[in-house]
Order: structure tokens, then C-alpha cells, then sequence
């Protein structure tokens, strides 16, 4: 029988669509193609660990999964759930029409739990666009991708609760965020806020000019002196961000990982990298 179900797949700050498709036939083997890397190969023990303790089954027959475009190149332990959910429809172990509708993403514990996964937020703009009724992902990653209105978004905690919505046995409510209202909620409430140095006159009227005006600063000076803790503070006194660099940023910090259950960015973001680093890698996180 054959099966198709949807991943995304993340390049840069946008997503692809992935196509999944599941072939199980007589015969015996697992064969997965479509360009896949070391972790999605290994995939099959994550996933076998995963059906069983869940009272399911790898099918003992021939397993083709295909993982289209197949001339892209594709990352990760994200697709787990995808294909367990593929194999489980295509072997019938699970009686759905529903599958074909949502992305599904999430990578597979042993014993069937989810672990979060990057780049949610592209992955949702990408659904949404293309028409997708709905995105299950892992409950950590839920807050980034319910920013995108007018898709349902599933925060899940294990690969049976996706089986029970599927087979209509269960019922998950989607997570709903009202953007304006996160990107508003801490605007006013920096985690740095500039006035929290005390002293520091001269270069504090220094910043600030340099803030108002858009001017590059450098500060020079012995260790303990305050660089960096006045840098810290630097965008609590920068114009606040708009709602489309707010997206901006909170994209590029969902592919990066570096999210944390947090939805919406509104603050500025500040980096610190060591001072041995190379200048090609500075370059590369301004």
C-alpha cells in the first residue's frame, strides 16, 4: 500500500515542503532514498523502539520510503514522526484519511515522546501557504509556530496522541497566540534595561548619542570595567522593534534552535561572541 504523509524541510530561514512517501510491498528490507544523512537513516531504530512500546509494529515486509524532491539534500532527526506515521497508514495499522493534510515533524524518543525540533516558525509560514489544515510538531515548539494565524497548530507530547487525533479516537485543541498581543506584552520590560548602571556618566551620554543617532561604537577598556554589561543593556534604549523584524528575528532563532519555548521575539537581540573567534565567523553572527 501506498502512503503519502508531509514534512518541511529548512534551508537558510524558509522551509520546503517534503514529500513522504511510504511503499510496503512483499518481500523483506527498509529502504529509505531521497538523499537522507546519517540521522534520518538511523531513524528506523528510533522509530521500531518508538511503534513497540506504543503497542505497534514494524512492518516485517518491504519498506520503500522515499523522501521527495529527492534530489534535495535532507537534515535531521525531525522526520521521525513523519515516517512512523507513514509506515503505521501504509501498513494499515492505523485507519485514516487524514494524514495527507497536515505537516507532521518531531523527533522520536524510544518510548514514543517527543523532543523539539528547528526551524518551526519557517516550517508553519511554508504549511500555511501551501494550504496545510494543520502542523503537529512537539509541544516545546508550539508557541513559535501558533504565531502564524489561520493554521492549526498541534503541540503534541507523544506519537500516540497524533494517532489517537487521527484515527478520531482523541481530541487536541490547537494553540492559539494572538501576535500583536505577544509582541506587545514585554515590550516595555527588557531583560537588560539601561537603568540599571549606575555612574558611568560619560559613557552612558556616549551610547546614548550613538543609539539615537545609528552610530557604531567601540569600547575600549581593562577587564571588569563594564563592556559588556553596558553593551547588554544598549537595546533597551534602541527604537523598539517593528512586528515584521520581530518575525524577522524570530525566525532566524527558531532555525538556530536558540528559542526555548519563547514565542514571539520583541526584544532586540544581543550577542556576544569570545574574543579569539575569526573574522569570517564575526561576520557571521552580526
Amino acid at each position: 500500500m501506498l502512503v503519502k504523509v508531509f514534512g518541511s524541510a529548512v534551508f537558510g530561514v524558509e522551509a520546503t515542503t517534503i514529500t513522504v512517501e511510504v511503499n510496503i510491498d512483499k518481500g523483506i528490507g527498509y529502504h529509505l532514498v531521497g538523499l537522507p544523512d546519517n540521522a534520518i537513516k538511523e531513524s528506523s531504530y528510533r522509530i521500531a523502539a518508538a511503534l513497540k512500546n506504543n503497542g505497534y509494529a514494524m512492518p516485517g515486509k518491504k519498506i520503500t520510503i522515499n523522501m521527495a524532491p529527492a534530489d534535495l539534500r535532507k537534515e535531521g532527526s525531525a522526520y521521525d514522526l513523519t515516517l512512523a506515521i507513514g509506515i503505521l497508514v501504509a501498513s494499515s495499522q492505523i485507519q485514516t484519511a487524514e494524514s495527507d493534510k497536515y505537516i507532521i515533524m518531531g523527533e522520536l524518543s524510544l518510548d514514543g515522546s517527543l523532543q523539539p525540533i528547528r526551524g518551526a516558525l519557517p516550517i508553519a509560514i511554508k504549511a500555511k501557504e501551501e494550504g496545510f489544515k494543520g502542523f503537529f510538531l512537539p509541544i516545546q515548539n508550539v508557541k513559535e509556530a501558533a504565531i502564524v494565524s489561520g493554521l492549526d497548530v498541534y503541540g503534541v507530547e507523544n506519537l500516540q496522541e497524533v494517532i489517537d487525533f487521527l484515527e478520531g479516537k482523541g481530541i487536541l485543541q490547537p494553540t492559539i497566540i494572538d501576535t500583536r498581543a505577544e509582541f506587545n506584552k514585554t515590550l516595555d520590560f527588557p531583560e537588560f534595561d539601561f537603568s540599571d548602571v549606575r555612574g558611568q556618566e560619560s559613557i552612558k551620554r556616549c551610547m546614548e548619542i550613538a543609539a539615537a543617532g545609528g552610530h557604531n561604537i567601540i569600547l575600549i577598556g581593562p577587564p571588569g570595567a563594564g563592556k559588556t554589561m553596558l553593551a547588554k543593556r544598549l537595546p533597551s534604549i534602541l527604537p523598539p522593534m517593528t512586528l515584521r523584524e520581530a518575525l524577522e528575528t524570530t525566525k532566524i532563532h527558531s532555525v538556530a534552535g536558540k528559542l526555548k519555548e519563547v514565542g514571539l521575539m520583541n526584544q532586540r537581540p544581543f550577542r556576544s561572541p569570545h574574543h579569539t573567534i575569526s573574522n569570517v565567523y564575526s561576520c557571521g553572527t552580526n
